[in-house]
């Protein structure tokens, strides 16, 4: 597992909630191309987090939010290739939602759709 994505109207209010929980601000990024600001947690034994912001209206983040308000977004692993994890899984039938992009902190994620998933959305990130 790479991580776990948590869409959130606003990441300040969160940092005061995770940071209570052990939780320390690692990275921040503005990913332009998803419409999103994007923090990274982590800690000592802890799974690292990411907090997930719109930067504006039009962000299919800010659609996800209010369609389903804010909670848990996606869940990230970790591919060697991600060209290789795409094809098997379209080969095993799973749909692929949009194609191989640059994600947050410039490493190339691919999304495998809810409906493929039991109605999770998975992140595959390339470990580099």
């Amino acid at each position: 597992m790479d991580h776990v994505g948590i869409a959130v109207e606003k990441i300040d209010r969160a940092l005061a909630v995770y940071s209570m929980l052990g939780f320390e601000k690692m990275e921040e990024e503005t990913v332009d191309s998803e419409g999103v600001r994007a923090v990274f947690l982590g800690g000592a034994g802890l799974t690292r987090l990411e907090l997930l912001e719109p930067l504006h209206d039009g962000s299919s983040l800010a659609g996800f939010l209010s369609r389903r308000g804010q909670g848990l977004h996606h869940v990230a692993m970790r591919v060697k290739d991600i060209q290789a994890a795409v094809s098997t899984c379209e080969e095993a039938g799973l749909t692929i939602a949009g194609p191989i992009r640059t994600g947050a902190l410039g490493r190339q994620v691919a999304f495998i759709h809810p409906k493929s998933a039991s109605g999770v959305l998975i992140e595959l990130v390339q470990d580099d």
